[in-house]
Parts: C-alpha cells; structure tokens; sequence
C-alpha cells in the first residue's frame, strides 16, 4: 500500500513539475539537421556503441531538455556539451521530433541477470527504500513524456549503469525538476543493483 502511495506521490508531483509545453518540431528538418548526431547515435537514432544512448523513440521534451542542459552546462559530457552549445530552440525541437518518431531496434538482456533486474524495477526494493522504478518508467520502459519522464525501453545497460551511477556520485543532477528523486533512489542501488536493472531495461520491448 505504501509503495503504490509513493507512486502516486511521483507521478503527481511530475506533472505538477513539468516544463511548460513545447514548440512542436519538425522531424523532416530534425533529419537534416541530425547528421553530426550520426557518428555517436546511428542514422535513425539507434546507436551502436553501447556508451552512447539510443534514441529512437525517445520523448521529445525529454530529449529537449536534455540538450538545454548540455547547453546550459547543467550536464557536462566532453562530446555533446559542445554538439549543444550552438543548437537553437528550434534546432533542439527539429532533432526531437525527429528521433522521437524513429522506432527502438531493441535489445537483448543478460538473462542471469534478468530476474532479479525484473524485480527491482517492477517491486523496488522496500527495505533499501527503493522505488519501484515502473512507477515513473511504466511497465514496458516507455515513460510518462506529459510528465517528464523518459522512456528507457530497449536503452544499452551500459549507458544505464554509467547513468545510475553519475546519479550517485551526483556528477549528473538533471533530476533537480524532480526533486533529487533518481539521486535519492541511485544512493540506495549497490553496483549489483544497478546492473541487474540496467540488464532488465535493455531487454524491455
């Protein structure tokens, strides 16, 4: 009971803490634009490096707030922090609309670690004080985009893990609209944990 209680809780104070609608981009001038985003991200936004994140499929608000914080300093990465710096408002939401209309390959997960990646991410881990991650991802990883949450269905685990634990350390702080929420539920994750889940996602269809 607890635990759906702070699901609501999340999902609430998300759409009460949301950015304002955006612009609506257009994909066809996003595809024009995305060809530097190639080399790290793949032609339709999936890429084949699993250190770099795919997205296809992603939200578009989602992707245009990250890249304003890659402008805005707010996320540092030695590649895109200066792919962003000249990106406009309307170049942001060209790209966006564009990779947010392209379809996720989908990937395979370590099936050892499969279950117990499932669990944590459907149940949390009540104990710890981890939230169930399907609270705010959804059941197939797709997200709430109306309320800023990204989908990760079908992301690499490798970017996963490398993002749960810049959460940890707080090298990356883009949750602050959300409260420290992925910080407060990173802090709890052992490497085990973050593994396992990250497996689990990259799996999700």
């Amino acid at each position: 009971m607890k635990l759906h209680g702070l699901a609501l809780s999340v999902v609430l104070s998300g759409l009460a803490l949301s950015s304002p609608a955006l612009g609506e981009g257009s994909a066809e001038e996003g595809q024009a634009k995305a060809t530097p985003c190639i080399a790290c991200h793949g032609p339709d936004g999936n890429s084949v490096n699993p250190e770099w994140p795919n997205l296809a499929g992603q939200s578009a608000s989602y992707i245009v707030r990250q890249l304003q914080a890659f402008k805005s300093g707010e996320r540092q990465n030695p590649l895109m922090s200066p792919m962003a710096a000249p990106l406009s408002d309307d170049d942001m939401e060209d790209l966006a609309a564009y990779y947010s209309q392209q379809r996720p390959a989908g990937l395979e997960a370590d099936a050892s670690k499969v279950n117990d990646g499932q669990r944590l991410y459907r149940g949390g881990d009540p104990v710890a004080g981890i939230s169930a991650c399907i609270a705010c991802h959804g059941p197939n990883g797709r997200g709430m985009p109306a309320a800023g949450y990204p989908s990760l269905q079908g992301q690499h685990a490798t970017y996963i893990a490398a993002q749960l634990r810049a959460y940890r350390s707080g090298t990356r702080t883009t949750d602050q609209p959300f409260n420290r929420m992925m910080r407060d539920v990173a802090n709890r994750l052992t490497d085990d944990q973050i593994e396992a889940v990250a497996q689990y996602v990259q799996g999700l269809r």
